[in-house]
């Protein structure tokens, strides 16, 4: 049985697509899934990168494209009131509640904690919505503890170190599938394409051409 390794941040609109289709997604595969919260914004800094919605065009055909995506696949979706907005004490509060050892979340967890952010078009970093979500949760640890701390920063340092650059990334087998909509491609592996064999490798190897400097 193989096991995939989601890396998510509640801030991405993408993210939370692609957890509310992985369970279709994944369907007859076998696989196990381990979700695993980090902070985006330590991916961006690590590649040097702006976020989607730091770049004014971009930002809005972002939030336009994800409201597509979620008509298109059925998924319930509100914008929050604000975005971007710090997601910083979601992950260490979801870490809190979940397994601070591990650095791992149960999907029902996660579930909690996106759909605090993606439904019901509020602000996600709102102080009083975040009381009210720690006491209906009960954390066992405190979200500012050094433990909690530490979870998200090896969290991320390890997903930057299997080579992650952005979020949703699906990590299997050291292999890593980006994006929402790179679930059919996760499927495939995990079914066993020969695509996977072939082309997936050969892909690696074309040069680089021309490489700007920053």
């Amino acid at each position: 049985m193989k096991t995939v390794t989601f890396h998510l941040d509640f801030i991405s609109p993408y993210a939370y697509l692609a957890f509310e289709a992985l369970p279709n997604a994944l369907a007859g595969t076998g696989a196990e899934v381990s979700y695993r919260p980090i902070l985006f914004a330590g991916i961006l800094k690590h590649h040097g990168q702006l976020g989607p919605a730091e770049i004014a065009p971009k930002r809005d055909w972002t939030y336009r494209q994800v409201l597509w995506h979620a008509r298109q696949h059925s998924i319930a979706f509100d914008m929050p009131s604000q975005h971007p907005f710090n997601p910083l004490g979601l992950l260490r509060l979801s870490l809190a509640c979940g397994d601070a050892v591990s650095g791992t979340l149960s999907r029902e967890l996660c579930a909690k904690f996106f759909r605090h952010v993606w439904l019901g078009g509020q602000a996600a970093d709102d102080a009083e919505r975040l009381s009210l979500l720690a006491a209906d949760l009960g954390p066992l640890l405190s979200p500012d503890s050094a433990q909690v701390k530490a979870a998200l920063r090896t969290n991320t340092d390890t997903a930057i170190a299997q080579g992650v650059f952005g979020v949703p990334a699906f990590e299997v087998e050291g292999q890593i599938f980006w994006g929402f909509d790179a679930l059919p491609m996760l499927r495939a592996y995990l079914l066993n394409d020969p695509f996977f064999s072939g082309p997936w490798r050969s892909a690696a190897a074309v040069g680089a051409g021309v490489v700007r400097r920053g």
